[in-house]
């Protein structure tokens, strides 16, 4: 059973980088669903000024957490060389805060969670949209006292949340930065999302998600990573780091039969990563996060794009890395296309592909320092 301490009073925390939690009360969800007594996770860094106008919001990606920088802690944060004291988001002068998604697994309510009667949600957690966290979030912030965000900026999954934001609650929103992440997931990223989610779904210990008291479907979960993880990579890094090259002492032609043959270099890469996922995060969370960015659509209810986006009252910051083949850089024109007034895409050079967006981040430093925290 999973337990929280008390929802904190404001102000918050002084220690940079440490998870706290907030009750945020019942909520109602976007297809009909009612999560009561929802808590999130959160984290923040530095301090909010007097009238609470330097607060910087950074969703996290899909299977990332709310440890954005290391603070004072000991472990590093997935997004340390842009946030800090003396950084581009230099929380000598900014209050950061990354908030757990709702349905993940990093502190805020979740599959794993318990009900009201002390179970865990498992197959009976409801559907959730980002517009759903948009709003868990929004309450947060009221707690926090935060009227209005200096920025909110995030890449993939944290991007299409940072847009969300600037749409469902654009008065809230001065600045958003959209990184590496479109208006709405395409045919193509849904079809990566559903295998990912089938590779769950069907390994025989996922139960329907009711696996809490027994073993966990770190198989499938596994195979997700393996997956996802091919489309967050580029062709050109792979074939450059491994190529066709044998792991050490093993033999891909060895053997009589498939399965004891040796494996190639890159087979070895994607154990090592679905393994390193498979032991820190929930395979329904995954299912979870993974349906809510495939539900990701701007326009939904909206009518076309420039309608949808007519409305924001935000300084936009569009970003794509040029090797991204899972969110392709001519979305992020589209984006940027449909948004009020003229906007640049800033391109993130990397041959690393989609996940350019955390390894050369600082290629956006100067456009950040310049506009979003000059």
């Amino acid at each position: 059973m999973t337990t929280y301490p008390p929802a904190p009073q404001h102000p918050v925390s002084t220690i940079d980088g440490v998870l706290q939690y907030a009750s945020i009360g019942t909520l109602e969800l976007e297809t009909g669903g009612i999560l009561p007594d929802v808590v999130l996770g959160y984290e923040t860094w530095g301090q909010l000024n007097a009238d609470a106008s330097n607060a910087v919001l950074i969703p996290h990606a899909l299977t990332g957490s709310t440890h954005v920088a290391q603070g004072n802690t000991d472990e590093p944060g997935w997004w340390d060389v842009l946030v800090g004291p003396g950084r581009t988001l230099d929380t000598n002068r900014f209050f950061v805060v990354s908030i757990n998604m709702v349905g993940g697994c990093y502190g805020s309510t979740g599959p794993a969670s318990a009900d009201p009667d002390g179970l865990p949600w498992g197959s009976r957690f409801p559907f959730v949209t980002i517009r759903d966290s948009v709003r868990a979030e929004a309450r947060l912030a009221d707690q926090l006292g935060i009227a209005r965000w200096h920025a909110v900026l995030g890449g993939s999954l944290g991007g299409a949340r940072a847009l969300e934001w600037a749409v469902t609650e654009p008065s809230r929103v001065a600045r958003c930065a959209v990184i590496a992440a479109t208006a709405a997931s395409t045919g193509e990223q849904i079809a990566f999302a559903q295998a990912q989610v089938s590779a769950i779904r069907l390994d025989p210990d996922f139960n329907g998600g009711d696996y809490y008291n027994g073993r966990a479907p770190l198989a499938g979960l596994g195979l997700a990573r393996r997956i996802a993880h091919i489309t967050y990579r580029s062709e050109a890094e792979l074939q450059y780091r491994f190529g066709r090259t044998p792991q050490p002492g093993e033999d891909p032609l060895a053997g009589a039969l498939p399965a004891q043959r040796g494996r190639y270099q890159v087979e070895s890469y994607l154990d090592h990563q679905a393994q390193k996922l498979a032991g820190r995060f929930d395979a329904n969370s995954y299912v979870i996060l993974t349906e809510a960015l495939m539900s990701h659509d701007v326009t939904r209810g909206r009518g076309s794009l420039t309608d949808a986006l007519s409305g924001t009252d935000s300084e936009f910051l569009i970003a794509a890395v040029d090797t991204d083949r899972l969110y392709f850089p001519e979305q992020s024109f589209e984006l940027a296309a449909a948004l009020p007034g003229e906007h640049q895409v800033h391109l993130i050079n990397a041959p690393i592909g989609h996940d350019g967006f955390l390894t050369d981040v600082l290629q956006l430093k100067d456009v950040l320092e310049q506009g979003f925290f000059a």
